[in-house]
């Protein structure tokens, strides 16, 4: 874990104690009566001691500019690696703001050293960071705030990394269940489902069980050690097992192994009226259908999760990059991909596509097989003009390898305010007559948005069963492409509103040429009719499971199945 001498200071000043005096009265017009302090000294007892106090992450250099607190803040402000390990950071800042009222204490992100961002000491604000979190290490630790959050009515939030780009794992005034130090993982050579007698059809599995706390780093090496490999993201530090994974969760080796939801084989959660579940396809079955693609933070905390681990695979690669951003080569390059999409969907290949990066890899060809398909994109290299232009293929055995060298390094913007949107691309986009409807609404984009990323993550060749509850039309996908936009920290009202904008109007030009369909972790913010984009026919039995589980709503966030929309911890929302 980073080392980092402003976190032990501020975590050494803020560990809750028995007075709490000053934080005994947040907001009390929002709790049908007051929170006392003996009601936060009962609570900190009921966990060990583990309730810890919410602080903005860039607080340091408001109390002390000179500070050598402050000057690690500047000098990662940028950097994951020091955000994921404080409770009140998230990935994008604007979540940690109140954007409605400009609430904030964010630095200078083109600049993190300017001063003019830090002079008025008193601009350091809450905005939308929890007043209080709980380090999360075991099941008590969920059924204690639940019972909490029915008698005081305070908001929970359910938070690791703070990798959100919808804002869900904060609210204003919230109590955080913080899952980030749960890191353990265990190797399971042979794994049976609870529940599963030998008279049940199921063929025994290897399996790794991995504890909510864990990143997609951590799970690489660990499958690695074991000579297996699992299914997740491209950013090293998104969580394996929170919402990625409960809200559908794709990765470069989706085509051909599945959705993260195809491979989780058990889960065990805590539901809100305080009980811990193992669910899986034997037992708890509503809840794991639920779990499998329902989205995190809705039906209840899940504290670990049991995914299948296949053997190793062989990979071949192929990357192309050039300097700088043509939107003429761009528009260019989409043609080829246009052009070529099913095709490569059909051969197994994930694919990452930048403004100007594309990066190709595939588990079902051989070297040979798989130049024979990455052609179009070799004679593309060839017929351009510009200096700097490379293409490299390679063959690795093993994920981690590639992983390590191609994507580990590729991280999402961390440390700026940014909104998505996105949508999906059928495979009937990819046909002769609709590619030149497809690829002009792309380059359409590419002139109006900020940036745009085209994912062939889907899973195109996977066969599923039928049991997960992520939308049916991740199944027909052929591509996802997500698209968002940035403001500066001190940015008005106004210019927010219009970044939101923006980013849903670039997304309109494929909206208008495909059913609805829309990965919820990367969607937009304001996805309109997002019940059905989101989960297609599955939302009115996620909705009833809901209401199963959780009918006094203690876990809610937006537009989530059974989101309560008028609900105050919704209230920094644009």
């Amino acid at each position: 874990m980073f080392s980092s001498i402003w976190i032990r200071l501020l975590f050494l000043l803020f560990i809750v104690d028995a007075t709490l005096a000053d934080q005994a009265h947040l907001h009390q017009d929002l709790y049908p009566r007051p929170v006392t302090e003996e009601d936060w000294a009962v609570l900190n007892v009921s966990v060990d001691g583990r309730l810890i106090r919410g602080f903005p992450f860039s607080q340091p250099c408001f109390i002390d500019p000179n500070s050598s607190a402050c000057k690690e803040v500047q000098q990662y402000y940028l950097n994951g690696n020091l955000r994921y390990n404080v409770p009140g950071s998230t990935t994008q800042t604007n979540w940690e703001t109140c954007q409605t009222t400009g609430q904030r204490c964010l630095l200078n992100e083109d600049d993190p050293r300017d001063p003019d961002a830090i002079k008025d000491r008193n601009a350091c604000e809450m905005g939308s960071i929890s007043s209080y979190y709980i380090d999360v290490r075991n099941s008590a630790d969920v059924v204690q705030p639940f019972k909490f959050s029915r008698k005081t009515k305070i908001s929970l939030v359910i938070k690791n990394t703070g990798h959100d780009y919808i804002g869900r794992s904060t609210a204003p005034d919230s109590l955080g269940l913080w899952m980030h130090n749960m890191k353990s993982m265990t190797y399971i050579p042979e794994f049976v489902p609870v529940g599963c007698s030998k008279n049940d059809d199921f063929t025994v599995v290897t399996a790794i069980r991995m504890q909510a706390g864990v990143q997609w780093d951590e799970a690489y090496a660990f499958a690695d050690q074991h000579n297996v490999t699992v299914v997740g993201g491209s950013d090293p530090k998104v969580g394996a097992v929170g919402g990625w994974l409960q809200g559908g969760g794709h990765g470069m080796l989706s085509n051909t192994l599945g959705l993260g939801v195809d491979r989780v084989l058990q889960f065990t959660v805590v539901t809100p009226n305080g009980t811990v579940h193992v669910a899986n396809k034997y037992q708890a079955q509503d809840l794991f259908f639920a779990l499998r693609g329902g989205g995190g933070g809705t039906f209840g905390v899940v504290l670990d999760a049991t995914i299948l681990a296949s053997p190793p695979l062989t990979l071949q690669m192929t990357v192309i990059q050039w300097e700088g951003l043509h939107l003429d080569i761009l528009s260019r390059f989409i043609k080829v991909l246009v052009n070529n999409a099913e095709n490569m969907a059909h051969n197994g290949y994930g694919i990452v596509v930048s403004p100007n990066t594309g990066v190709f890899v595939t588990p079902t060809l051989s070297a040979d097989q798989a130049e024979v398909i990455m052609a179009p994109i070799i004679n593309f290299r060839h017929s351009l003009s510009i200096p700097n232009v490379t293409v490299h293929s390679q063959t690795f055995h093993g994920w981690l390898p590639f992983y390590s060298k191609i994507m580990q390094k590729d991280r999402v913007a961390i440390g700026i305010n940014m909104v998505t949107s996105s949508r999906f691309i059928p495979r009937s986009s990819s046909t002769t007559k609709a590619r030149e409807q497809l690829h002009s609404a792309l380059v359409r984009m590419t002139e109006t948005t900020e940036y745009i990323m085209i994912l062939g993550t889907s899973p195109f060749t996977f066969h599923h069963d039928g049991t997960t509850s992520v939308t049916d039309a991740w199944r027909d996908t052929i591509w996802h492409v997500v698209t968002g936009r940035t403001w500066s920290y001190n940015a008005t009202l106004e210019e927010k509103r219009t970044a939101y904008r923006l980013a849903s109007t670039a997304v309109d030009h494929l909206r208008s040429i495909t059913p609805p369909g829309a990965y919820q972790n990367e969607a937009d913010v304001h996805e309109p009719g997002h019940e059905v984009t989101f989960w297609g026919i599955h939302h009115d039995r996620l909705l009833s499971i809901k209401e199963k589980y959780d009918p006094d709503r203690l876990l809610d966030c937006w537009h989530c199945v059974g989101w309560q929309k008028d609900s105050p911890r919704f209230r920094c929302y644009l």
